[in-house]
């Protein structure tokens, strides 16, 4: 048998992977879940590790859209949470793919300036 190192196959992902993943340190992870415990609330093993599934991770991206990149306030951000989680939601999800769209028409027109 061998080890197989596909990352999607993953269940669990560290807090180093998490943090990595956003840009962000570890004890700001750690910060969030203190504010925000009933969205993030990731599995913790015998040890008290950090384990986040993809749920948890989806989580850590909706917070980090409210607190990043439209640039809320904490108690703004939960409030917006409390108040209408799906709307705040559906908004980090557009704001994901139009990040996306944005990357590759700048690819787009790299490739285009060097024909």
């Amino acid at each position: 048998m061998t080890l197989n190192t596909n990352k999607s196959l993953k269940k669990y992902y560290s807090i180093s992977e998490v943090a990595a993943q956003f840009g962000v340190a570890e004890s700001v992870l750690r910060y969030w879940e203190k504010e925000f415990p009933q969205i993030i609330a990731p599995r913790k093993s015998g040890r008290n590790v950090r384990q986040y599934s993809k749920e948890d991770i989806e989580q850590v991206r909706l917070v980090y859209n409210l607190l990043k990149v439209r640039g809320m306030k904490i108690a703004a951000a939960r409030e917006a949470l409390t108040k209408n989680r799906q709307g705040a939601s559906s908004m980090s999800e557009m704001l994901d793919r139009l990040k996306a769209v944005r990357d590759e028409l700048v690819s787009i027109r790299r490739e285009l300036n060097n024909l």
